[in-house]
């Protein structure tokens, strides 16, 4: 692990529980998460890995539980206990990027990345479309700044949702399926932006089924089933030497 590692955790979850109504979905989860390391959430469908992702961002109110950035609890109900971060903090800081891309159709891909620049942070937008310019090259699309999403491939459409989020400078990024929604032939192109920023050394929590992938590029995995986190180690740990049958079975679906 690089030297980062060593500051602590940039973004940390302990305890985290989140219900919908009878139903438990998370059964308390803890991650520590350091700056410039690289975590997949790796586990079957209806495991919790996309409400845990969910519940780091606050788009879900984790039912129980406290996620820390810098050290800082999150949320208006740790103010009598020292010092916390808004929602609005966290989410300025800790970007996210989703399954089916979220993008403004009626915004050209310059102009869905500008968008939270100039509005949140208040970039004056010469600056904010240069930088725009920037990382629209950066993910391989510089000759597309004027099309619209609806003239977009799926693997293009999710290329500007990662450049959006990188547009607002986050110190951690968090992924949530961004390939499930692609077709096979364009899973590749997202990937390969992925792991270059994993190289830059962005910190991620990344939810994925591209094992081959989570191999590559992640610190560690963690593997959820039903609501926990049943195993956790090193990529090499769990997706090379897994040690429990239910691990061994969830992995074999993906060797056949």
């Amino acid at each position: 692990m690089n030297d980062a590692t060593r500051e602590g955790p940039i973004l940390e979850a302990i305890g985290i529980r989140k219900s919908f109504g009878p139903l438990e979905v998370l059964k308390g989860i803890d991650l520590e998460l350091a700056r410039g390391e690289v975590v997949a959430l790796i586990g079957p469908s209806g495991s919790g890995k996309s409400t845990f992702i969910r519940c780091l961002n606050m788009l879900e109110t984790p039912t129980d539980g406290v996620v820390r950035f810098r050290g800082r609890a999150i949320g208006d109900e740790f103010k009598d206990r020292g010092e916390s971060y808004g929602f609005g903090t966290l989410r300025r800081h800790v970007g996210m990027v989703f399954q089916h891309f979220n993008l403004f159709p009626h915004m050209t891909a310059l102009e869905n990345v500008i968008e939270g620049p100039i509005t949140v942070l208040k970039t004056p937008k010469a600056e904010a479309e240069a930088k725009g310019r920037e990382l629209l090259a950066q993910v391989g699309l510089s000759q597309k700044c004027d099309a619209y999403p609806a003239h977009l491939s799926g693997g293009q459409k999710q290329r500007v949702a990662i450049a959006r989020a990188l547009a607002m400078e986050p110190e951690v990024l968090l992924l949530d399926e961004v390939t499930s929604a692609l077709d096979p032939e364009l899973v590749g192109e997202v990937l390969s932006v992925i792991r270059r920023l994993g190289e830059a050394g962005m910190t991620m929590a990344i939810v994925t089924h591209e094992m081959a992938f989570a191999a590559d590029v992640a610190h560690r995995v963690l593997f959820f089933d039903q609501g926990v986190v049943a195993e956790h180690g090193t990529a090499d740990d769990i997706l090379a030497h897994p040690t429990s049958e239910r691990l061994r079975g969830f992995l074999a679906r993906f060797h056949q």
